[in-house]
């Protein structure tokens, strides 16, 4: 909604005032390319010209999405901005999907795609994927790093495992699940509900949807400069995400076929055990404290409970969100060409 002060031509002021911060966000682009950063001042520099190079013959821009850094990034980004980039300053560190979510909020190209920024991924594939996307009318491109510079032991084993039991269990086989660098149409990339740490499972999201999605190689870098966001520890995030992702791609829509099965084998089993402790009853046996008992009523209401309140609490922050279009974050500032507009489209002049 626009404020204006009683007296004050509507027309001057919109023209004067809320064009220029509205502009960036008018322009309607062919690629916009959407890039998360945190601590990463010293990769600033060379990303912004590596891709600047690589995508020369492209009408694109650059949203850099800074998920709360605390060191300089923020006013390197700002020194090397050009009229192709925009900064989007999130209050507070939120997490990789949520900065992913935010940046893809901010752009107006018709295609989306999705860089790292810590320089690993290389800008120079991007070409290439988009003619692949508009050519043969892909809806998704997903990199693949076929020679990854990462470590075997600490990346590279636990992603393989990782990405072979994703596959397995989700039905969508991409060999690649880690890899940022992803090239999208643009319904597509608005659709994605990422929520939480869902980034590492965009290929499962944007399948819901019924996209059509291939996988190409990419050049893959070592780390120059800073520190690694990941470690072995993402492993438990990653397997409880996996469940999530489970239920919603096979049981999103028809929830009964899962819980109904779970109910029905539960009652079964209760149902057991229960005539089995009836019969010691009648046969004159104490059978109150029997770890049988102990055990049946904790596994069967205990393993229910979490299951189901687990999942039901993930669908109703869905609902909170989604159903009055609420975001999951908050925007500090936003920069155009090192200056700064509004951080949001409700301007009060």
């Amino acid at each position: 909604m626009i404020y204006v002060r009683p007296g004050v031509s509507v027309i001057h002021r919109y023209q004067t005032r809320i064009v220029p911060l509205l502009q960036p966000f008018m322009t309607m682009r062919e690629l916009s390319v959407v890039i998360t950063v945190m601590n990463e001042e010293d990769n600033i520099k060379p990303l912004l010209e590596a891709v600047r190079n690589a995508l020369k013959d492209i009408d694109y821009e650059v949203i850099l999405v800074d998920d709360g850094s605390t060191d300089k990034t923020r006013i390197q980004v700002l020194e090397y901005s050009d009229d192709r980039t925009i900064l989007v300053e999130l209050r507070k560190n939120y997490g990789q999907s949520t900065a992913m979510t935010a940046g893809i909020d901010y752009s107006r190209g018709k295609y989306v795609a999705l860089l790292d920024g810590d320089l690993q991924n290389d800008p120079t594939d991007i070409p290439a994927m988009l003619d692949l996307l508009k050519r043969e009318d892909w809806d998704v491109v997903a990199g693949n790093r076929a020679n990854r510079k990462d470590g075997f032991i600490l990346r590279k084993l636990p992603s393989n495992l990782a990405n072979a039991l994703i596959r397995r269990m989700t039905g969508v086989y991409i060999r690649d699940y880690g890899c940022t660098l992803k090239v999208f149409k643009r319904e597509i990339a608005e659709e994605l509900g990422l929520y939480g740490e869902l980034h590492r499972f965009i290929p499962v999201l944007a399948k819901m949807q019924g996209a059509k999605i291939t996988q190409v190689d990419v050049k893959h870098h070592s780390r120059q400069f800073g520190k690694s966001k990941y470690g072995i520890n993402r492993t438990f995030k990653v397997m409880s995400d996996l469940v999530l992702m489970v239920f919603m791609r096979k049981y999103m829509q028809k929830p009964m076929h899962l819980f109904g099965t779970i109910g029905f084998i539960s009652f079964g089993l209760g149902l057991l055990i229960n005539l089995y402790l009836l019969v010691l009853k009648i046969m004159g046996q104490d059978i109150w404290g029997k770890p049988i008992l102990i055990l049946g009523l904790i596994l069967l209401l205990g393993g229910i409970q979490f299951i189901t309140i687990g999942i039901i609490a993930d669908i109703n922050v869905r609902t909170y969100f989604e159903s009055q279009n609420k975001k999951t974050y908050t925007v500090r500032k936003v920069y155009h060409a090192k200056k700064e507009v509004s951080a949001s489209l409700d301007i009060t002049v």
